[in-house]
């Protein structure tokens, strides 16, 4: 057996037991264990985590421990210039896209509402999700830490809030999202593109008091729904407010 002590920093420490956070501990492991194998047995998902020092210098997450080892875990640095450092996830993603698992409908909904291509399908099964993920270079968005331990997810995040509006909120500033976000360009429902299209031709199909009071509208190609600048529009447009204020400021 091996026997390392570990320190975690950050909200890394919410997946801990309340007596091992923001402290340094000791925990035991079998002599093949990586860094990886007791990050994750300690409670923390790989993919929460952006460097490893292992007695001081960077690690990969196949470090295999040694007796002694002091082991330091850091989540994804804000302000902090570590590019000289090894970070644990071999390249970053060159967009941001996403797949959320079954309990967060309402994330990928609002996601979608931003411009940001998210797959949601309230039957897919965490296999699926983590080849999907793999396959596409997703990003997987769960509240299940379990299944962001699978070998195969490079990239996810756990979302910590529990309704809709602030789980967008945390992920917006976690992944740093409001530069490059692009709302009303896809449909919540499809996730597919949307495009404008002429009143007239859409004219038909809408309820008599929006024809009445609007004149822009886009359309989905693919499920054939119709949108225009209602109530919605302008609840989300009032969120998007406050998801971006701050990157203006």
């Amino acid at each position: 057996m091996v026997t390392a002590t570990f320190r975690f920093y950050e909200e890394l420490n919410t997946f801990l037991p309340i007596e091992r956070r923001k402290r340094a501990f000791d925990a035991v492991s079998a002599r093949a264990a990586t860094t990886k194998h007791m990050i994750e047995a300690l409670g923390v998902p790989h993919t929460e985590v952006e460097l490893v020092l292992v007695n001081g210098e960077t690690a990969g997450f196949d470090r295999l421990l040694r007796d002694g080892d002091r082991v330091a875990v850091y989540p994804k640095f804000e302000a902090l210039d570590i590019s000289p450092l090894l970070r644990v996830r071999g390249h970053p993603l060159r967009k941001s896209r996403f797949i959320a698992d079954a309990h967060l409908g309402g994330l990928a909904h609002l996601l979608r509402m931003t411009g940001f291509d998210t797959l949601y399908d309230n039957n897919f099964r965490d296999s699926a999700i983590a080849s999907i993920a793999e396959k596409e270079e997703r990003i997987v968005l769960t509240r299940d830490r379990e299944l962001l331990k699978r070998r195969i997810i490079t990239h996810g995040c756990y979302v910590h809030a529990l309704k809709p509006a602030r789980q967008l909120k945390e992920i917006f500033d976690r992944l740093d999202l409001a530069r490059s976000a692009r709302p009303f360009t896809l449909c919540l429902q499809c996730n597919a593109p949307l495009r404008s299209i002429d009143k007239a031709l859409v004219e038909e199909r809408l309820p008599p008091k929006v024809s009445a009071h609007f004149e822009r509208f886009s359309t989905c190609d693919l499920c054939q729904r119709v949108f225009w600048e209602g109530t919605h529009w302008r609840s989300m447009q009032a969120l998007l407010a406050e998801l971006t204020a701050t990157k203006r400021s």
